[in-house]
């Protein structure tokens, strides 16, 4: 039984999140992301990423006691605080999107998330790291996949109940983070429409570091054994999505990439007539824990996998928090459906941008470490983006501020970057 306050307290959110998706702005801000994706931009578009700010939105102010419904109204609350206060290009759409509820094997060994042992609260982990020999990839087995479509209807049929005469719902695609962190009993947590390969992101959480690095060079064919086994994997896995019918188009706010939006001209627009194909969508790949190693191995045991997983989809976002100028020339020969890529603060801003000219989307990462904390380096967070200036002013830009955590309950400094931000870019 819905709780009258509840119904009453998402009810209210969806007013106001209609009333956004009504201004005049969202429409501006569509046809800018729509622009650089479509490698034709006019400005450069500017999204933080605010649902993982400690304390963007307390747990004091939430009202519902449902956790479903709680989870549903700290999104909503996180998006709407967004749009009120940042002045960034965040896109609210007339709907509410909801990804289908999966039930995901394991891998046929476990792996155990380690929390950090300290004093302090730290949202710190590690992993058990199954495979500690060669015999143990033996243990791996097939995973098996299946939608919960009961428990997502059922979760659908709330929201129609409680505000779909207000802001209607949308069921499509899935969020794979709400299951890595084993949330996807009460929604998701905001990566819905994401289509993340994570090769080696799951590799490592296999061996661990220190294999990882060791077995390139001592084992080889452990490495693409492994390899092989997460290709087939997650071709298996998306195949699942699209032969069962779970597949919606990504080419809105759903994140074709790591925070960044899907609009774009070469790829259907959401609600089309024709059943949704995986060469309908944006996909994401990206590795991260091989960045130290060369650009040769890079090539050997990583790019051939993520080549192949990306032929299944539209277009692709690569990269996330790792350098790529090194290793960038070959990643564009080896996916010809390459359309955007993640610079870091560990790439080479000038290289980069002389790599992807106006071909691709230049999607900037800023660091966070320098607006996190006690106090913000303001300083340096004026040149990282005087730096980027500089660089890519010419490029089809998007700069999104990801992985800031810790803030100090400061909320005023994200909106101050922005206003930076825009101000260096004459916006």
């Amino acid at each position: 039984m819905i709780l009258h306050k509840d119904r009453e307290t998402i009810r209210e959110l969806a007013a106001k999140w209609m009333e956004f998706a009504a201004l005049p702005v969202m429409q501006e801000r569509k046809r800018a992301w729509k622009a650089v994706h479509d490698l034709q931009a006019y400005r450069p578009v500017i999204l933080f990423e605010t649902g993982w700010v400690e304390g963007f939105v307390s747990d004091a102010e939430l009202a519902c006691q449902d956790p479903f419904l709680r989870t549903v109204e700290r999104n909503m609350r996180v998006t709407l605080r967004q749009a009120e206060e940042l002045g960034d290009d965040i896109v609210i759409e007339p709907y509410y999107q909801l990804g289908w509820r999966m039930l995901l094997s394991d891998y046929g060994v476990p792996i155990e998330v380690r929390s950090a042992q300290c004093k302090e609260e730290s949202m710190a982990y590690s992993f058990s790291f199954p495979i500690q020999s060669f015999e143990d990839i033996g243990r791996l087995r097939p995973r098996t996949f299946a939608v919960d479509r009961e428990k997502t209807l059922r979760m659908l049929h709330t929201l129609e109940e409680v505000m779909g005469d207000v802001l209607p719902v949308r069921v499509g695609n899935y969020d794979p983070f709400a299951y890595e962190f084993d949330v996807g009993e009460f929604g998701d947590l905001g990566f819905t429409g994401n289509f993340f390969f994570g090769l080696t992101w799951q590799l490592y959480r296999f061996i661990g570091n220190q294999r990882l690095l060791y077995w390139a060079y001592d084992a080889p064919d452990a490495i693409h054994r492994l390899m092989n086994y997460l290709l087939e994997d997650r071709i298996a896995l998306f195949d699942f999505f699209e032969t069962e019918g779970l597949l919606s188009s990504n080419t809105d706010s759903q994140m074709a990439g790591p925070r960044s939006y899907g609009y774009v001209s070469d790829l259907p627009s959401p609600g089309f007539s024709v059943d949704v194909k995986l060469n309908h969508l944006w996909a994401w790949a990206e590795s991260q824990e091989f960045e130290m190693i060369s650009p040769a191995m890079y090539q050997e045991f990583v790019l051939p996998y993520l080549a192949k997983l990306s032929e299944r989809f539209g277009l692709v976002y690569y990269g996330c928090c790792e350098r790529v100028d090194d290793r960038l020339e070959g990643i564009i020969r080896a996916i010809p459906n390459l359309r955007s890529v993640s610079i870091s603060a560990w790439s080479d801003l000038r290289r980069s941008a002389e790599i992807l000219g106006k071909r691709f989307v230049y999607s900037r990462k800023p660091k966070p470490a320098y607006i996190s904390g006690s106090e913000p380096q303001w300083d340096l967070l004026e040149k990282d983006i005087r730096d980027t200036y500089a660089a890519a002013k010419d490029c089809n830009l998007e700069i999104l501020f990801r992985d800031v955590y810790t803030i100090s309950g400061d909320l005023p400094r994200l909106s101050r970057w922005v206003a930076m931000t825009k101000s260096i870019f004459q916006m």
